[in-house]
């Protein structure tokens, strides 16, 4: 037997067409274009043509992961290409890959096997290098504030209470705690400080969540960087460093044009961390998409209970990019690692432990029906699924009324018939559009949105608020911010803030260790659990095996 092709052959094998074609089918005028080279392209929004009407928006979400993967973003790659090939005009919009996850335990970021997005080296790499822009506009601000300080610190500043951190778009846990300013009165006031990972910014959550460059640049200039000796806020705008953080953004601001192997446009543009931050493509993005295609699949990060929510109660909330109908990934692997089984023993057919794991894709599915939508069950096939625990998963979602179907992209594409029975689920729930709505009122006082999704969306029962988080949520609400949405910060692996808790448990209580004010994105971080904004190598890091052949050909790339 052949061995299997890897992503990295897979893709490299394909033809690609020139980004030009791709524009031209999805109704980009020329001049609209700035080229990267044959297959990219970014889009100067300001001169698509005015639509007739906008198009719907399939979000894609999932059941909790696992560490077994369930091929989220292979199958929002799949459905697209899976519903062009029904005759719809389709778009898909997704993340930018985070070069640090790359480097370290997951490889390559743009789908698998049929169901990708192409060039794949260059969108897992460096791309059209708008995460350098965002590091740059980040570390900018941070210069400013130190030498701000330096030279005599008119504003106030208290270098002790500036909250604002550097950045980097790799995993180094060595940089999570640092000193600066060290060395002399000449090398600046020394002060404790720290980096996070690119994408767990502030300046990322600006930027995907901004609606032009105008609003780009007033969201920069609301970011509350740190604190006065008496505790005043202090932002962005009181330093004046907006402008040049705007200025280092005036290219990376516009989407990317990519596309599929089987030929559909894809818009790749933007990336916070689903953990972290709010883990949604850029609303540039997913707006231009809704302008030029009828149907735009997009997705967003991990489970239903991360992603979806955030992209109903953060994204949605702010820029009319409501779902019409939300897709839930579910695979035979991760349900039955929700009922029991160990990851190394996935392969062994069991249905009972699927079954036991089936609570999990439940409280997923409830999820999805209180935002007013309903979901679309997407069972991704691997080769290890048998017959009875795949009719096993369907013959859940018929008992419990939900669309269902079995889906192959990963295998025979999207751009093939894989996809096929899904697509065909798909339209007719849109036939029927949900009316989306939030969980809960801005006006809600801020602990009892966050009570509100861990008891409604998590299945919890309360929340118990650290002494410093009780400090910070006075603080919060004295500053008038109390309005704001909740972006949780929490595993991805659990409805708990327990990461090795699977399954659906229930009557348990949320740690909130700290709350954090993104005054310029808009919302306000509750980090439960042992959450880090910079995450470490593993060790055995993915970059080990990585290398250019003999003919400069990434090797390695997933």
């Amino acid at each position: 037997m052949a061995a299997t092709p890897s992503d990295l052959e897979i893709a490299r094998a394909a033809t690609l067409r020139p980004i030009e074609e791709i524009a031209a089918s999805a109704g980009i005028p020329a001049d609209a274009l700035e080229l990267y080279g044959r297959y990219k392209a970014k889009i100067d929004v300001s001169r698509l043509p005015a639509p007739a009407t906008l198009g719907q928006v399939v979000l894609v979400s999932a059941l909790s992961p696992t560490p077994a993967g369930e091929g989220k973003s292979t199958l929002t790659v799949g459905l697209a290409d899976s519903l062009a090939r029904a005759g719809k005009r389709t778009m898909v919009a997704l993340r930018e890959p985070s070069l640090g996850p790359i480097l370290g335990l997951k490889g390559g970021a743009t789908g698998g096997g049929r169901s990708q997005v192409l060039p794949m080296e260059d969108i897992n790499l460096h791309f059209t290098g708008d995460f350098h822009a965002i590091t740059s506009a980040n570390n900018a601000l941070c210069a400013l504030i130190d030498n701000h300080i330096f030279h005599g610190n008119e504003l106030g500043i208290d270098p002790r209470r500036v909250t604002f951190r550097r950045v980097m778009d790799m995993n180094d846990r060595a940089l999570r705690e640092i000193v600066v300013g060290l060395g002399g009165p000449t090398q600046g006031v020394p002060r404790q400080d720290g980096f996070d990972i690119t994408v767990a910014s502030e300046v990322m959550a600006v930027f995907c969540l901004a609606s032009d460059a105008a609003d780009l640049a007033d969201r920069l200039a609301r970011i509350t960087f740190g604190y006065t000796y008496e505790r005043k806020p202090i932002t962005v705008a009181d330093l004046g460093a907006q402008g040049v953080m705007t200025m280092l953004l005036k290219d990376a601001i516009k989407p990317n044009l990519v596309q599929t192997i089987a030929g559909t446009p894809a818009l790749i543009h933007g990336g916070p961390f689903a953990n972290i931050a709010h883990g949604c493509n850029s609303v540039i993005a997913t707006t231009t998409a809704r302008r030029l295609a009828e149907i735009v699949v997009t997705e967003a990060g991990f489970g239903a209970d991360l992603g979806a929510e955030k992209f109903v109660d953060i994204k949605a909330r702010y820029a009319d990019v409501a779902p019409s109908v939300v897709v839930l990934v579910s695979t035979v692997r991760a349900l039955k690692m929700h009922g029991g089984v160990p990851k190394d023993c996935l392969g062994e057919p069991d249905v009972d432990a699927l079954l036991r794991g089936v609570p999990n894709l439940a409280r997923h599915v409830a999820t999805v029906r209180r935002f007013g939508l309903e979901p679309v069950v997407a069972v991704n096939k691997f080769s290890s699924d048998s017959p009875d625990e795949l009719a096993a998963v369907l013959a859940w979602c018929s008992k419990a009324g939900v669309r269902a179907a079995i889906a192959d992209v990963w295998g025979r594409g999207g751009g093939g018939d894989g996809g096929d029975e899904l697509a065909r689920e798909v339209l007719a729930a849109l036939e029927t559009p949900g009316q989306c709505r939030q969980l809960y009122p801005l006006s809600l006082p801020l602990d009892e949105k966050i009570r509100t999704i861990v008891r409604e969306v998590y299945g919890g029962a309360d929340v118990e608020f650290s002494d410093l988080s009780r400090r910070q949520l006075t603080q919060i609400e004295e500053n008038g911010w109390g309005t704001l949405p909740v972006c949780m910060a929490k595993t991805q692996y659990s409805f708990t803030d327990d990461a090795s808790r699977l399954g659906a448990p229930e009557g348990f209580t949320v740690h909130v260790r700290e709350l954090w004010p993104r005054t310029g994105a808009g919302f306000v971080v509750a980090v439960t659990g042992a959450l880090m904004t910079m995450p470490g190598l593993p060790t055995h890091p993915a970059a080990l095996r990585m290398r250019l052949d003999d003919d400069g050909n990434a090797v390695g790339l997933f």
